[in-house]
């Protein structure tokens, strides 16, 4: 009997483990996501590469060809964009099907293998690939050269099936070398001699080209062929809305504008890609990092996250004034420059300084009410832009009707209707009407400066805990 049992639970356990073998692969079973419910979530989640074409900081600006056609998709999809720096192929796909991402905004050449992995787009390109050699050494003129050559490629993508189906119709022998790396990182390995050659999308060599004279990119591997974006298969609806916004930007000049900013003024190009200012290039946000670095280490801060406060008021410009009469770095009133010491507003080390003094009474105001840093931060920084009597109301309302006041999602719901007779003639409200919406905005827009600058700038600074807003 025993034996008997036994051999039930073996082969139990044998069914168990065959159910776990077929389990059907994650692009066969995507999360049920489609337009209605990016739009109720309030906002589209898209992966990018971080690459000089793609999405990069450039003096505290968010830049890209992607970027911008993602912020001009998500505005017309009246939704707020998320962006999801990713380099692995693979992975994106993964993201998408398990709803982590909605959008796939990397030039992915259309072809059937990756059909599986989604539905792709009406195309937005044709691009072919080009060969990048290093002039410093032999150049290749011919495509039958290459027999015998090592070729690293970025994993995951098209360039090793176009070198394979290269190999089968001129009968040569390539060492084709898949690397974990981006497009900018293989040419910089190729610039550096690191290695010989590597295969990048055109458009993309030309950007390379412009700072870097000594690569070659003569030679073309294939025709054009379309690019396109990737969605989930099961989101029809998601698919129409971003195949009608191509059609729409196509038959308009704004593709063709936007594509001859990043790919045909070389220029701009190149000024953008290698300056200090460029996370391409550098770390460095602004000529201010240094005293923003002071500030921040006053306040306790990210200093990413004060420079994105700091780009928000002013755009680093230290003369800027707005029209009700604040100034400097961020912008501070006249009655709030006299309180805390700032006797030249221009003088970016005083201006920064107030700001960051009026920043740590906001943190000492809100310190025992809201005890977890995260949370406080979005008080403080609604508080530096509405008023804090303004934010106390929204408090004060949160309290009255039963909500946990230490999470600012509960108070920006009482913000956000401050400009309603309802809550700002309310007898707990004592600083009266208040455009709330705008600080809850504010708040939002800050953040996600900052999350871009967290990302893509000086990513893994000391101290610094990956996903907090402020020091450890």
């Amino acid at each position: 009997m025993l034996v008997m049992c036994l051999l039930a639970f073996l082969l139990g356990c044998g069914e168990e483990i065959q159910k776990k073998k077929k389990a059907p692969p994650y692009w066969e079973s995507p999360v049920q996501l489609d337009l209605e419910g990016i739009k109720k979530r309030g906002f589209i989640r898209a992966v990018v590469d971080n690459s000089s074409t793609s999405y990069y900081i450039y003096r505290g600006r968010r830049m890209g060809y992607e970027y911008e056609l993602l912020r001009n998709l998500a505005k017309q999809l009246d939704v707020q964009l998320r962006l999801i720096v990713n380099e692995d192929i693979e992975k994106a796909y993964q993201l998408l099907n398990k709803g982590k991402a909605d959008i796939v905004a990397i030039n992915l050449v259309v072809n059937e293998d990756r059909k599986k992995y989604g539905s792709f787009t009406s195309k937005l390109n044709l691009l072919s690939s080009v060969l990048v050699q290093n002039r410093k050494k032999e150049v290749l003129d011919s495509l039958q050269q290459l027999d015998q050559k090592t070729v690293h490629v970025r994993k995951s993508a098209v360039y090793k099936d176009q070198l394979l189906q290269l190999e089968d119709s001129l009968q040569i022998d390539i060492d084709i070398v898949e690397a974990p790396k981006n497009s900018d990182e293989l040419v910089d390995e190729v610039v550096r001699e690191n290695i010989d050659f590597t295969l990048v999308d055109e458009d993309l060599a030309l950007v390379n080209s412009t700072y870097y004279s000594e690569i070659n990119i003569d030679l073309q591997i294939n025709s054009p062929s379309p690019v396109a974006w990737l969605v989930r298969k099961n989101a029809p609806n998601l698919l129409a809305a971003v195949n009608d916004w191509i059609e729409k930007g196509t038959q308009s000049t704004y593709f063709a504008i936007l594509y001859g900013k990043y790919f045909l003024n070389k220029k701009n190009s190149y000024y953008r890609n290698k300056s200090p200012f460029s996370s391409i290039s550098g770390d460095q946000i602004s000529k201010y990092d240094e005293i923003i670095k002071e500030g921040a280490d006053y306040l306790g801060w990210d200093w990413r996250l004060l420079a994105s406060l700091v780009y928000k008021e002013s755009r680093f410009n230290t003369e800027a004034t707005s029209y009700a009469g604040a100034k400097g770095l961020l912008q501070l009133m006249p009655v709030t420059l006299e309180r805390f010491g700032v006797d030249n507003p221009n003088d970016p080390s005083q201006s920064l300084m107030g700001g960051v003094k009026y920043l740590k009474y906001l943190d000492k105001f809100w310190l025992e009410r809201v005890p977890e840093t995260n949370e406080r931060i979005k008080f403080i920084l609604a508080s530096y832009n509405v008023g804090h009597g303004h934010v106390n109301d929204a408090w004060r309302l949160a309290l009255k009707f039963g909500k946990d006041t230490r999470t600012w999602s509960n108070v920006a719901y009482y913000l956000e209707r401050k400009s309603q007779p309802k809550y700002y003639r309310d007898p707990v409200v004592r600083s009266g009407y208040a455009k709330g919406h705008l600080a809850v905005a504010y708040v939002r827009d800050i953040l996600s400066i900052y999350e871009s600058y967290r990302i893509l700038v000086d990513p893994y600074p000391r101290e610094i805990e990956d996903k907090t807003l402020a020091k450890k």
